[in-house]
């Protein structure tokens, strides 16, 4: 499974993913500062699902149609690593397809058209 870990939730997301045996890739390393539709542009183009703190990407992809393989978006008040990757380690390998919404008591899963 691959993903690309966006600068909001910082590159040590992407390193945890990475010792845990998954592909990570940090949007900060491969293109710093990018508009988010070019962010989802890459990792669709790319096969990544997105991992993100933020929520516009629920209205490029819902309300503007935009494509993607999947994206994980964190609403959780804690910003460390390991505990965000505690919360949605049970998501992780479901992503494809799906917009995957973690909180610290639910995970919310719609797929994607």
């Amino acid at each position: 499974m691959r993903f690309l870990v966006d600068e909001d939730l910082g590159k040590r997301l992407s390193n945890v993913l990475n010792r845990h045996g998954y592909e990570a890739l940090f949007v900060g390393d491969l293109m710093r500062s990018s508009p988010d539709d070019k962010i989802l542009e890459f990792a669709e183009k790319e096969n990544l699902i997105l991992v993100t703190g933020d929520k516009d990407f629920g209205e490029l992809i819902f309300r503007m149609k935009k494509l993607s393989k999947g994206v994980i978006l964190f609403r959780a008040l804690t910003t460390d690593p390991e505990k965000l990757f505690e919360l949605a380690k049970s998501v992780l390998d479901k992503s494809i397809g799906k917009f995957i919404v973690v909180e610290e008591d639910r995970i919310r899963v719609r797929k994607l058209a």
